[in-house]
């Protein structure tokens, strides 16, 4: 079972990027998906987080607005959609799933995760 996070890079401010996370191994439709990120000597934070059927989402306040959430559940692939980017957005991006349960926005109740995809805002 495997998440496979991309499409990370630099980028100036106020630019965009869009972060896909593959699945493979199983199917993810009925996982609750979530995209989490951790800025060097910082813990990781919640970004934002996709019920399995991807009528619910959550944002953290930092990025509600600017960033977006979505799923293809036919390809086994979240997105993470990212506009008006910030030199506070720089970080390690991770994917994750949480197999049972509902949504959630900690970082340990979530089962698997992606190996993270370097994000650079430059000022």
């Amino acid at each position: 079972v495997q998440l496979q996070a991309s499409g990370g890079g630099l980028v100036q401010a106020g630019g965009s990027l869009r972060l896909s996370c593959a699945a493979s191994g199983r199917t993810f439709s009925r996982d609750h998906m979530g995209w989490f990120r951790q800025a060097p000597g910082k813990e990781r934070e919640f970004v934002a987080a996709m019920s399995w059927s991807g009528g619910t989402t959550y944002y953290a306040d930092s990025v509600k607005g600017r960033f977006t959430i979505s799923r293809d559940n036919a390809k086994n692939t979240v997105y993470l959609q990212m506009n008006s980017l910030k030199p506070e957005d720089t970080a390690v991006y991770y994917c994750a799933a949480r197999s049972y349960g509902m949504m959630s926005t900690r970082n340990h109740d979530y089962d698997y995760w992606g190996q993270g995809t370097q994000v650079t805002v430059s000022s």
